[in-house]
């Protein structure tokens, strides 16, 4: 749930050779020029290492020589301009050159397997930019250059080395390609590869780590992303199967070191900017998208709202007119060079739900039962925490990948094991356990073996009220949030006396992506009427008092939700935080001036003319109210209009008690009455 800088891999963009143009000069000699520069830097490529590697370094071989005719061109030619046929030759072969590099790069930085797979269609490619080379050769006015011997001469070597060309591919890469098939197929019937085969064809691809692996899996969920043919996506959905299962299998003991980075990074907390937070979770949007009412979410967290029986947009109250989502690609795009810029890991969900609507993939099913099945077992038979730590890790991590794999973890009996671990004194173990458990969660059947095993919830209590780790707390309260999606275990969990306090201590003390943690957990127990009587019970006036000087949006955002759920008693317990209130709505966000200000509305409305008064009181308000009224949100401006109301009302003696403002204000904000703001 909580954002923490973390080091970044260097983005592989895959070059697109439909953009190739050529260049814009206002001379032949800087055309030339230009031309000589590309050629260089084209033949200082290194060949495909992995596979196709033939086919590589005979075409770099070709441009190095390319290379050679044209310095003798910048060097040798005197004359001020070169023919017109010598021109159109050398912007068609700029646009090759371009062509060839973008070729070498985009093989070389894409998915190694999905390459092995093309290695026919890509080698073909080869072949075509050639035979473009040899056209440019055959049809380039060497008479009319008036070229010396020597350059007549490696013309004519270039043109005799690139009509040799063939498409081919070397045997042992068509050994290889044959290899990977023959292995997914054994899958797909459910038979477990041989490791040392695994091992022999992921060493010959330099798939040779944990890290490697990783990358190769990210870099194929973005070619499902990016594929229109669904015989494609398939075939990569296998391949995203066998690099998971193999990554666990051969490479499982490389977990720790990326464990302590991230142990090591959660020391630093960096502001998420307003914008960037969902305001149902108050974390960072990974996958925003726009419902009918015009107010983005992030994905995950409107689903979950929409889905607990919610018909109202949660920050305007305003009734969702459908439920379908459109994808904000512009806040996407923004979010996405912001984390960049602050070293953060963006994992959006968009890829995952492209990969996971394949998840009828028989390959990919019994790939992830295979991963599952081989992680629990290992993790059930380590004799030491240290060892169980690796494999739990991989959990973690596959937990997080997709509903299949949640499923599969689930069933085969995972969860009783990772409750084992919640018990362990080794602080990396009991994070990954509670993390990968916050990931099972996310499934709506999953949640239903949580809430209805005992000893599981039980657990998850423990850590959030004695974790290890602020950590472990924190994932502790994020599970909990999870689970109160579900209406019915949100009045469970509202009535577990350890849940409120864990949450509230956690809240009160925890660094700030812990009480951001605990925050959004309160905040959906909020909305039942019976488990408000107990937050307040516990003082969570006080607390969401006190998280308003560190967290002022989410504090206020937990004060709207108990004030409308809590009737007299939240609204005396508030009477002390009015000023503090007034305080936001003058110097908070706008999200924050837009709860405060429907805070204030309610308490005066119910809170009588002690209340009125107190508000009235304070120096320069209505200056402040006017100021939110012309700058604030849609509702901000509503609610303070509202306010405005109610105070000039109570100057000329007319409020006399909290129902009659009620009724005389009720009209002009029907559409904000009675709705919970969970952010």
């Amino acid at each position: 749930m909580a954002v923490s800088p973390e080091t970044l891999p260097p983005k592989k963009k895959r070059p697109t050779a439909g953009l190739i143009t050529t260049p814009s000069t206002d001379s032949d000699q800087r055309l030339i020029r230009t031309l000589l520069l590309r050629s260089k830097e084209t033949s200082s490529l290194n060949p495909i290492p992995f596979v196709l590697y033939r086919n590589s370094i005979s075409i770099i071989r070709k441009t190095k020589l390319l290379t050679l005719l044209l310095q003798d061109l910048v060097v040798d030619h005197v004359v001020p301009c070169f023919p017109a046929s010598a021109i159109l030759c050398f912007e068609e072969l700029y646009i090759v050159l371009q062509s060839i590099k973008t070729l070498i790069e985009d093989c070389c930085n894409g998915s190694k397997l999905w390459l092995l797979i093309q290695q026919q269609s890509v080698a073909h490619k080869f072949h075509e930019l050639t035979l473009e080379l040899s056209t440019l050769i055959d049809i380039f006015p060497v008479k009319e250059m008036n070229l010396s011997e020597d350059v007549e001469e490696l013309v004519n070597l270039i043109r005799k080395q690139c009509s040799k060309s063939v498409a081919s591919i070397d045997e042992h890469d068509i050994i290889l390609r044959n290899d990977v098939l023959d292995k997914l197929d054994r899958i797909k019937s459910e038979i477990v590869p041989q490791q040392s085969k695994l091992n022999e064809i992921f060493t010959k691809l330099q798939l040779n780590d944990s890290t490697n692996c990783t990358d190769e899996i990210e870099i194929l969920e973005e070619e499902v992303r990016n594929q229109s043919d669904q015989k494609s996506k398939a075939e990569i959905v296998s391949l995203i199967g066998l690099v998971r299962y193999a990554k666990c299998v051969l490479y499982g003991e490389s977990s720790p070191r990326i464990i302590r980075c991230r142990k090591k990074s959660n020391s630093t907390d960096l502001t998420i900017p307003a914008d960037f937070r969902c305001p149902i979770s108050l974390d960072l949007v990974r996958d925003p998208v726009v419902i009918s009412t015009g107010q983005t979410y992030d994905r995950a967290s409107i689903n979950l709202w929409i889905e607990s029986g919610h018909t109202t947009c949660p920050k305007t109250g305003q009734t969702l007119l459908h439920t379908e989502m459109i994808p904000n690609r512009a806040l996407r795009n923004l979010i996405v060079m912001w984390c960049r810029e602050h070293r953060i890991p963006f994992e959006s969900t968009e890829i995952k739900e492209k990969v996971n609507g394949l998840t009828t993939n028989k390959t990919l099913f019994e790939a992830t039962k295979m991963t599952v099945s081989f992680l629990l077992d290992k993790a059930r038979a380590s004799q030491s925490p240290e060892k169980a730590n690796y494999f739990v890790h991989e959990l973690r991590a596959l937990a997080k990948t997709d509903s299949n794999s949640r499923a599969c973890i689930a069933e085969a009996g995972g969860l009783p094991l990772l409750v084992k671990f919640l018990g362990s004194d080794h602080p990396n173990l009991q994070v990954n356990a509670i993390t990968t458990i916050l990931n099972l969660s996310i499934l709506e059947e999953n949640k239903t073996r949580i809430m209805e095993t005992d000893s599981v919830l039980n657990s998850v209590v423990e850590v959030l009220r004695m974790g290890i780790s602020w950590e472990a707390k924190g994932n502790a309260a994020a599970t909990i949030f999870s689970l109160t999606g579900v209406h019915a275990y949100r009045k469970k969990l509202g009535r577990k006396t350890r849940v409120i306090k864990g949450l509230m201590e956690l809240a009160r003390t925890g660094p700030v992506n812990s009480k951001r943690d605990a925050l959004v957990a309160i905040l959906n127990l909020a909305g039942d009427r019976e488990t408000v009587a107990k937050l307040l019970e516990v003082g969570v006036v006080e607390m969401a008092s006190e998280v308003m000087d560190g967290l002022p949006e989410e504090g206020v955002t937990v004060l709207e939700a108990v004030v409308k759920k809590g009737g007299l008693a939240a609204i005396t317990a508030t009477f002390h935080v009015i000023a503090k209130l007034a305080t936001i709505l003058r110097d908070g966000t706008e999200r924050a001036q837009e709860s405060a200000a429907a805070t204030l509305v309610n308490v005066c409305r119910k809170g009588g003319l002690e209340t009125v008064a107190e508000l009235a009181s304070i120096p320069g308000i209505e200056r402040v109210i006017w100021e939110v009224m012309g700058m604030g949100t849609g509702r901000g401006r509503r609610k303070a209009a509202t306010l405005l109301r109610i105070l000039r009302r109570w100057a000329a003696g007319l409020y006399c008690n909290a129902t009659a403002a009620y009724s005389t204000t009720n009209a002009s904000s029907t559409t904000t009455v009675g709705v919970v703001l969970p952010g």
